[in-house]
């Protein structure tokens, strides 16, 4: 299938510390749906998926996070990597482009910053599709260790927070991010373009800064820049999701194993459901592109029935 992202041009918008770098595409009088990437991924995950939602008349908003593709950081709070920054980018996108109420989906930081921006503003979200479920990051709590095999698999955690680590990303910024989409999707058969078409939005100059503080931030290695405080204490309290949602676990997920969904369905007190995806990893919307769609519409239908 093609992707309706080839030829397209991007789009720019001024958002407080960012200029955003974003595609647009499907009708313009669509109900609107923004996806979210992922690290170390770019806005291609989402190639399939908008050709499969724009058949069904949706528009399709997909920006380059914070520090990726051309999205260019304004200011110093521009190159933050915390939760509460990627979840307020959401907003502030949408406000610039006249956007009361979306669908919003993504999967690891896009996820996150999906599920941030639906727990703090409710009233912006018609629906929520988020892989690996409640990604609000449990700060207070990153010091206790997980299971070892886990540990191991999160390596990068603990590289990043070195100077080491740091000087490792600057230099080799592909090869990560083919050593994590390897563990993270065992039986993804990605090909040396799939990377390096992803790759090229790792050169962004605030890519380092940014996935440097992500990593640290979450851990409590570095503070939050003050431009998000309020929201970074909003977010201590695990804040419930209420609008209607859609969470996904990839059964070939190699670094997150798959669940039934329970350990985190209490955090979800809207509509709720939750579905393994079999053959799929961590990269669910470009693996499985077309179970990712189907929960997109899935969540627009639980908001539908919650309405009447």
């Amino acid at each position: 299938m093609t992707s309706l992202l080839d030829g397209l041009l991007l789009q720019h918008a001024v958002t407080g510390p960012l200029e955003v770098s974003y595609m647009d595409t499907g009708p313009q009088d669509g109900d609107p749906v923004i996806l979210l990437h992922g690290w170390p991924y770019d806005i291609h995950s989402y190639g399939r998926v908008a050709s499969l939602l724009a058949d069904e008349r949706r528009r399709i908003i997909i920006p380059y996070l914070r520090g990726h593709g051309g999205t260019v950081s304004l200011e110093d709070a521009g190159r933050s990597g915390q939760q509460a920054a990627i979840g307020a980018d959401v907003i502030e996108l949408m406000d610039m482009l006249d956007i009361e109420r979306a669908v919003l989906a993504g999967f690891d930081w896009g996820g996150r910053a999906a599920c941030v921006a639906a727990a703090l503003w409710p009233e912006r979200c018609s629906g929520l599709v988020s892989v690996t479920g409640y990604l609000i990051q449990n700060i207070s709590a990153s010091r206790s260790p997980l299971p070892p095999a886990t540990e191991a698999g999160l390596w990068y955690f603990f590289y990043f927070a070195t100077e080491r680590g740091r000087a490792g990303l600057e230099a080799n910024r592909r090869e990560i991010a083919r050593v994590v989409w390897t563990r993270n999707s065992p039986e993804w058969a990605f090909t040396d373009d799939d990377l390096n078409l992803a790759a090229a939005a790792f050169d962004n100059p605030a890519y380092v800064d940014v996935v440097i503080h992500s990593y640290r931030h979450r851990l409590g290695l570095a503070a939050g820049h003050q431009r998000y405080a309020e929201l970074e204490r909003r977010l201590e309290s695990a804040p419930a999701i209420t609008v209607p949602t859609v969470s996904l676990d990839g059964g070939a997920d190699g670094n997150f194993p798959a669940t039934d969904g329970r350990g985190y369905s209490q955090h979800f007190t809207g509509a709720h459901r939750h579905h393994v995806i079999q053959g799929a990893g961590h990269n669910l919307p470009q693996e499985k592109p077309e179970a990712f769609a189907d929960a997109i519409l899935e969540a627009e239908l639980l908001a539908k029935r919650e309405r009447t």
